[in-house]
Parts: C-alpha cells; structure tokens; sequence
C-alpha cells in the first residue's frame, strides 16, 4: 500500500467543512492529531465546527471562503501556508445540489452548482498543487459521488459536476505522475445521511430525500481520512449503490427505463414542496450539521460519528 501523510501534526484543509462529510472528516482529522483548515462559506457554522476540532485536542483555523472564487481559494492557500507553513493534504469536498427537470430550474442556479462542485475543486487543487510541488508531496483528495459512474433524471447539473470531478481527478493523476510524491484520490460516496438534501435547491413541487439505503458520514469521514494516509486513486462508500453503477454500465438500457420510476417512488416524496433555491447562493446555518436525520435512530447509534 502506497505511504501517504502522518497526520499527527500535517496541515489538512477541507472545504465545506460546515455540515457533513467536510464537518465529520475535519472531526476525523483532528482526532488524528492533524491541524485543521475549514472552509465554508458560514462564519457562524465553521466557527462551531472548528471548536469541535479544539475540544479534540486540535489545533483548528475556521477560514470563510466561496470556493468558487478562484482568488479566494488562492488566498486562502497563502493564507494556510503563512500560518502553519505549507499544506499536506487538501480536501475537496464543497458541493451544493437542486432537485428538478431541467427546463425547470433555473440556469443561475445550474450554473452555479457547476461553479461550487467541479471549477470549486478545480480551483482547490490550483491553489494547492504550487505548494504541494514545492515540498515534493501530499494528497489531494476530491470528494466526488457514485453520481460521477450513474445517472438519475432531477438531478442534471449536480451529476454532470460529479462526472467532471472523476474526469478532472482522472487527468490531475496522469499530470502528476512525475511527482512521485503527490497523490491524487477520488472519493465516491453513494446515499450519505448529510442534511445536503434539506440544504438543496428544489424545483420539483416535491420533498426530497436521499434514495436508500443511506450510510452514515462517519463512515465516509474514515474513508477520507485513510485515503491520506495510504493513497489510492479511486474508492467507493455503499455497496447497493455501486451495484447500480454497475447496472448502469452493463445494462444501460434497462437502467433507463427504472430510474426514473426508482426516483419518483423512492426519492421524490409528497407534493406540496414550495421552490427555492435552497442554500446554493447563500448559506443556511441552522441547518448545518454533521447528519441530516434520514438513518434510523437504531442505524444512527451503531454508525457512531459516521458519514456525510
């Protein structure tokens, strides 16, 4: 197995880090002994995710950031760097999502989900990589979905972002190559109990949930935290929904001809849902969290700190 990072004492940042997987997997990190970089846009939801990490015994920096500002994220790299002085791991992770046909949300909203999830991490591995080269090693980790390998309609622009996140991963790997010591890994989560779900834009008239069955963030929180210890470019969190990934690909098909009937009975829930755009422009701390509530209480106990 490929070395990566010692965490006890490496500088890790991770986006989105508010709610989540970001908020589980800067929890993990600092149980680790790393120092943690969060990054979201809510000063009032990093600040509490950031005492999380002190009360860990951490030493944690909340920084607010829209990681689709590309001269943000820059800063914000220079930033990490004068404070700690360099970047061992980066964590891309930041992602907004609307429910709805595609005439039907609106193209600012489609358009900025695209600027959040893929040209987000685009920008995060920008600003990393001039560091990361410089000290010859470290991990970039991108957070992507098994979204990035299936489809599913009401979902248009937060699929192709996941398919452009594996793409990008993909080519940032084979550009890396000479550098031995950086790694590049992909992180595929399916259903993940994350309130990113409450937080999504909604264009359909419908409540939405994540389709079943839902893995808690924890769980993918240790999947990224291994990752930096022991690099691998590409690993997957949820045995059914890879299955479908495969169905996906073997039987394409069939596949169209379910997935839209699985969506409307499975995630798509009763009528009445007002539209909105949810928190893809602005943030909704009251709803940041680590979970979003969708596991039973049973499920939730035996999941522990879980994941996103």
């Amino acid at each position: 197995m490929r070395r990566g990072v010692r965490l006890r004492g490496a500088v890790v940042v991770v986006t989105g880090a508010s709610s989540g997987i970001g908020r589980a997997a800067a929890r993990r990190f600092a149980q680790k002994g790393a120092r943690v970089v969060l990054v979201a846009r809510s000063s009032e939801s990093l600040d509490a995710a950031a005492a999380e990490c002190r009360d860990l015994g951490a030493r944690a920096l909340a920084v607010p950031a829209d990681v689709a500002d590309g001269d943000a994220v820059e800063a914000l790299a220079q930033r990490v760097t004068e404070e700690f002085g360099g970047i061992d791991v980066w964590v891309n992770n930041a992602a907004v999502m609307a429910y709805g046909a595609i005439g039907e949300v609106p193209y600012d909203v489609q358009r900025r989900i695209l600027d959040v999830n893929l040209f987000g991490q685009i920008e995060g591995a920008r600003a990393a990589l001039p560091y990361l080269r410089r000290q010859r090693k470290g991990v970039i980790i991108n957070v992507a979905s098994l979204y990035a390998k299936m489809t599913s309609p009401y979902v248009s622009s937060y699929v192709t972002s996941k398919y452009g996140v594996l793409g990008f991963s993909e080519v940032l790997r084979q550009e890396l190559k000479p550098s031995r010591g950086i790694h590049v890994c992909t992180v595929l989560p399916g259903s993940v109990d994350t309130p990113i779900f409450r937080h999504a834009a909604n264009y359909t008239g419908r409540t939405a949930k994540p389709p079943p069955p839902v893995v808690s963030p924890g769980r993918v929180a240790r999947a990224i935290v291994r990752r930096a210890e022991h690099p691998r470019r590409e690993v997957t969190i949820g045995k059914m929904h890879h299955m479908l990934s495969w169905a996906h690909m073997l039987m394409p098909r069939l596949y169209d001809e379910l997935v839209p009937y699985v969506m409307r009975l499975f995630v798509l829930g009763r009528a009445g849902k007002s539209s909105g755009p949810g928190n893809v422009f602005e943030p909704i701390p009251e709803l940041d969290a680590v979970r979003g509530g969708w596991r039973s209480p049973g499920k939730r106990a035996a999941g522990g700190a879980a994941l996103a």
